[in-house]
C-alpha cells in the first residue's frame, strides 16, 4: 500500500487526510501522522497498514470521546453508547472512554451532580430528575446519594401556581397548572399543599 498524497492542513475536525494507492482516503489526527512518520510516497507493508488503520481508530474515537465531553456533560456509559452510534468500533469505544477516565475527563459522580442541579435551577421536581438521571445512564447506584439533599420545593410550586392562576381561575385552569407540575416531576401531595396554601379549592382533587 503506498500514501499518493497527503494534506498538509487540517480539516476542521483536525484530521490529515492520505490518498491511498487503493483510491481510499483515511484522516489521520496529527499525533498519529507524525507517530507514523507518514510522507507522500511512502509504502506501507501490510502489518504496518493494519498498525496504522487500528492506530487511526484508536485516535478517532478519543478525538471524537472529547468533542462530545467538551459538548456536554455525560456519563462513562452514555459516552461510550455515543461513540458507537458515531461509527467508533466498539473496543475502541471503550478504550476512548477508559483513557477520558484516567484524565478524569469522565466522572459519574460529577455529572450526575450536574445533572440534578440542572434540573433543580429549571423547576424540575425529584421524578423529573429521576427521569434525567436515567436519560443519562447514570448508574443507579449513585441516584440516592445526589438527590439525598433535593431541596424542598414548595415555595417554587407555589410561585408557579401564582403565574398561572388568580383568584378566578376555574377547575380546567387548575387541573392544567396540575398537570404541568407533574410533568415537571413534583409530587402530588406536594402540589396539593400548594394549592391549599394559596386558597385553592382542592375537593375536586382526591388525596393520594
Amino acid at each position: 500500500m503506498r500514501i499518493d498524497s497527503l494534506k498538509t492542513a487540517p480539516d476542521r475536525a483536525g484530521r490529515y487526510w492520505i490518498q491511498l494507492s487503493d483510491g481510499s482516503r483515511l484522516g489521520l489526527y496529527r499525533q498519529t501522522v507524525e507517530d507514523f512518520a507518514l510522507y507522500p510516497g511512502m509504502e506501507l507493508s501490510d502489518e504496518e497498514w493494519g498498525r496504522l488503520q487500528t492506530a487511526a481508530g484508536e485516535m478517532s474515537a478519543k478525538m471524537r470521546a472529547v468533542r462530545i465531553v467538551s459538548a456536554s456533560s455525560v456519563s462513562r456509559k452514555d459516552l461510550e453508547q455515543r461513540l458507537v452510534r458515531k461509527g467508533e468500533d466498539p473496543q475502541q469505544a471503550r478504550d476512548a472512554v477508559a483513557w477520558m477516565e484516567e484524565l478524569h475527563l469522565v466522572d459519574d459522580r460529577s455529572t450526575a451532580e450536574q445533572v440534578v442541579h440542572s434540573c433543580i435551577a429549571k423547576g424540575y421536581g425529584p421524578e423529573r430528575t429521576k427521569q434525567a438521571l436515567y436519560e443519562k445512564r447514570i448508574p443507579k447506584e449513585l441516584w440516592e446519594d445526589v438527590l439525598a439533599d433535593y431541596p424542598d420545593q414548595i415555595d417554587w410550586i407555589q410561585a408557579f401556581l401564582r403565574s398561572r392562576l388568580d383568584a378566578d381561575s376555574d377547575e380546567k385552569q387548575v387541573k392544567r397548572a396540575v398537570d404541568s407540575l407533574l410533568r415537571r416531576g413534583h409530587h402530588y401531595s406536594r402540589i396539593r399543599e400548594a394549592l391549599n396554601s394559596l386558597s385553592f379549592d382542592t375537593d375536586e382533587f382526591p388525596e393520594e
